[in-house]
């Protein structure tokens, strides 16, 4: 196995002292991408969802993947009034089978005009087996 820490040129900076990026790679070629929190500037929850989902693709893409390829997302939300704008932009940009998912209320996030952090773990590689609950041939 080999870990690489990285922040990618391409994607959007940290603006504290962390990485955006761990890159897990397993020996069967199969990788995992582990995402730092993503925080978004906007006027409300809608246009900071989507700016940090806009995020997580560069981040993603730096990294040979995509939204799709996102197995778990971890979502914390200032205010759970906001959770449909939240919930309909995500649907914009997860079309694919969903992620496993926990979205849990906080008091506040490190941005202070921040509504909304996100994040994520994507898997790259390896097989994949069918979605439980569909027949198998």
């Amino acid at each position: 196995m080999q870990i690489t820490i990285d922040n990618p040129a391409a994607g959007p900076q940290p603006f504290g002292p962390y990485s955006q990026v761990a890159r897990v790679e397993h020996a069967d070629g199969g990788v995992l991408l582990y995402v730092s929190g993503q925080c978004a500037e906007g006027d409300g929850m809608a246009a900071q969802t989507r700016g940090i989902f806009e995020g997580l693709k560069l981040l993603l893409r730096a990294h040979g993947a995509g939204l799709d390829d996102i197995i778990n997302i971890r979502t914390f939300l200032t205010d759970m009034d906001g959770f449909a704008d939240y919930a309909s932009v995500r649907k914009e940009f997860l079309t694919g089978t969903p992620p496993t998912s926990t979205t849990v209320a906080v008091s506040r996030l490190v941005p202070p005009l921040a509504l909304v952090e996100v994040e994520v773990v994507a898997a790259v590689g390896g097989a994949r087996g069918p979605v439980a609950g569909t027949p198998v041939q």
